[in-house]
């Protein structure tokens, strides 16, 4: 079962746009400019483990 947690871990881009709130081309971009670590599965789907976005969003949080 190890291999089912791992991909439960992974996120698409559209899970992630929500959950933040944010167009998807907003993360597609983030993607394309190395900001966010992805997985590319094909030309244009992406997943992206939970982890690496915890990571993204810790390093870019704003402060007010």
């Amino acid at each position: 079962m190890k291999g089912k947690k791992a991909l439960e871990q992974l996120l698409t881009s559209e899970q992630i746009a929500k959950k933040l709130n944010i167009s998807i081309f907003t993360v597609y971009r983030w993607i394309k400019t190395g900001k966010l670590k992805a997985i590319k599965l094909t030309p244009r789907v992406f997943r992206i483990d939970e982890e690496d976005l915890n990571q993204f969003l810790k390093k870019h949080k704003t402060t007010p």
